[in-house]
């Protein structure tokens, strides 16, 4: 079954995700399509969770172009030694059409494994650190408007509970399983990767 975005309130999408304990053909074509599937929404990141999987797995391409820029499969990541800060709009795939700004470190350290298994380690700064860490995030439950104030928040709840209103919605019409059974379904995934 092909990967699509999952949407926000979908349950996955607060879920901690387990590390990866082993990178198989059958990840990396995870991978592959995860690449596919963020470049064809738009995007500049997608974390594994945002497609329904539990494991701590994300790709970046700071351009959002295929072909163009820097591709990242980053595995079990770790983000150490924030320095700075700084404000910036974000957004996300799995909440289409809301934005707002999020204070966040300028540079962060990051030590991962890549789509091969190698370690990967780099010092990251301004928009690509923005990027690791945003995703990151979606692979502890975060969400951007987690990180915002209350009153900037607040102003995303008529866009959060439109959002809920169509999840809910289809839920009553059959199209996507109770929030039960989309939990129970990550443990096959947890079992296989984790």
């Amino acid at each position: 079954m092909p990967l699509e975005v999952i949407y926000y309130p979908h349950p996955t999408l607060r879920f901690v995700s387990k590390p990866v304990r082993r990178v198989d053909a059958d990840l990396r074509r995870i991978a592959d399509e995860m690449l596919d599937l963020m470049y064809e929404s738009k995007g500049v990141g997608l974390a594994a969770n945002q497609v329904d999987l539990p494991i701590r797995m994300f790709v970046v391409n700071p351009t959002g172009e295929k072909g163009s820029g820097e591709e990242f499969v980053i595995i079990n990541p770790e983000i150490q030694r924030p320095k700075g800060s700084e404000t910036a709009e974000e957004g996300c795939l799995s909440l289409p059409g809301l934005q707002g700004d999020v204070i966040r470190p300028k540079s962060v350290r990051v030590s991962a494994f890549d789509i091969q298994g190698n370690p990967f380690e780099a010092t990251l700064e301004g928009f690509l650190a923005r990027i690791f860490m945003h995703e990151n995030d979606h692979l502890d439950g975060t969400l951007f408007f987690d990180r915002m104030s209350k009153e900037a928040a607040s102003e995303l709840q008529p866009g959060l509970e439109e959002l809920e209103i169509d999840f809910r919605s289809r839920q009553k019409t059959g199209s996507v399983p109770s929030d039960e059974e989309l939990i129970r379904r990550l443990s096959d995934w947890t079992d296989r990767y984790c």
